[in-house]
């Protein structure tokens, strides 16, 4: 893997991140090529460099960021926010779940935020796309695992630097996006979760990660968390963390059945643990996505399918389509994302169709975290007000 690593990430064994052209530049921050020129000429925005040959200027992410910030001011965290927590679920392997939530991480760091992906699934394949080896370069105190082993300790014998995840964070290769990572040394997280509860019968074994996340919700605007392919006891803790739902399912027979299962597993032992005493679960929102769909090789079974997601999730189903294309296998082949390779890598138009419908994907999350801000806003407002009017009763804005 080493061998591999370094011939697919050569000339060098670390991942970079690309050079973002102005016209893309210009596209992220909502302007046309004439105004980027332009505040280039002002030297207030990073100006970015000049190709030797061509002649076109080009940014590395960091300056992106500058630019993005700047022009998407009305799209960032207001002050006094916490940082939104999502999750990409899906119970069956195979359904873009990692690549999804890699890319989202990617987009909205682009696009001005600061993000932290959280890697819990101990096949570590997002970390893998973040140029980790999960067997090699990754050891416990960079996982989740640390937290919880830590809940299991007596009271007495807790180490105070693993009461939360701040000890586990890295930095990445791409600015704004920071990484907890994971590796098949996770798996011991669903021996350590249950038998919290042997020590504690009140030890709420599905909340650990939620309450590790706690403190760095002040220090990010958004929280990604990659789960495992099965309900187990880590996705308990992932789900029970999150604010918000993004679930990718393929156009087929057998993955539409096995998301059915998830939603049936996951009610049932909600509706279970809610008797042990939590607070009710209740998501900011709830987003299905099609992934790997051919458009123009639309069989007998992919037609259907796509018709009964559309109809049973209606509403929830995001109005944008992942192309399954050559861009996406030859970007994931080498440990990356579409984000991670150019347009002069492999077909132009191959490449702007999934380009496309990633970036589109990413717009429709990101304002449905903005709009999940303003909302929290107005409920934070209704309750001065009635702290101030004497009132009880705040309602809480439909989303």
């Amino acid at each position: 893997m080493h061998e591999l690593r370094g011939t697919l990430l050569a000339p060098g064994a670390e991942k970079s991140a690309p050079m973002i052209s102005s016209t893309r530049l210009a596209a992220l921050c909502g302007i046309d090529k004439a105004k980027l020129a332009y505040r280039v000429t002002r030297g207030d925005l990073p100006v970015g460099r000049v190709t030797a040959t061509g002649g076109l200027r080009e940014f590395t992410v960091p300056e992106s960021r500058v630019w993005t910030r700047s022009f998407r001011a009305d799209r960032m965290r207001p002050a006094g926010q916490k940082a939104l927590t999502l999750a990409s679920s899906n119970f069956k392997g195979g359904s873009n779940k990692t690549t999804t939530a890699t890319v989202l991480a990617q987009g909205l760091a682009l696009r001005g935020h600061k993000v932290l992906a959280v890697d819990c699934d101990p096949q570590g394949s997002m970390s893998t796309l973040f140029g980790l080896l999960p067997g090699a370069d990754i050891d416990s105190d960079m996982t989740i695992l640390e937290l919880i082993s830590n809940r299991g300790e007596e009271p007495a014998k807790r180490q105070l630097q693993f009461d939360d995840l701040r000890y586990a964070v890295r930095d990445t290769y791409w600015d704004g996006l920071d990484l907890i990572a994971a590796a098949p040394l996770l798996f011991d997280a669903e021996f350590m979760l249950p038998s919290l509860v042997t020590a504690d019968r009140t030890a709420k074994f599905w909340n650990v990660v939620n309450e590790g996340l706690e403190p760095l919700r002040d220090l990010y605007d958004v929280i990604i968390i990659d789960t495992p392919p099965s309900l187990s006891y880590v996705t308990l803790n992932a789900l029970f963390a999150a604010d918000g739902l993004i679930v990718p399912i393929p156009p087929s027979a057998l993955d539409y059945a096995s998301l059915s299962q998830f939603w049936a597993l996951f009610s049932d032992l909600g509706s279970d643990l809610e008797k042990r005493g939590p607070d009710p679960k209740f998501y900011d929102f709830i987003h299905v996505l099609l992934t790997q769909v051919e458009p123009d090789n639309v069989d007998a079974v992919t037609g259907p399918v796509r018709r009964w997601v559309q109809s049973v999730y209606g509403e929830y189903l995001l109005p944008i389509e992942i192309p399954k294309t050559s861009a996406t296998k030859s970007s994931a082949a080498q440990f990356g994302t579409i984000y991670d390779v150019g347009r002069n890598d492999m077909n132009a138009r191959t490449y702007k169709r999934a380009l496309d419908a990633y970036d589109r994907f990413v717009e429709l999350i990101e304002a449905s975290i903005v709009q999940t801000w303003r909302n929290r806003l107005l409920v934070g407002a209704a309750r001065k007000q009635q702290v101030v009017g004497g009132g009880d009763q705040v309602a809480t804005p439909a989303v």
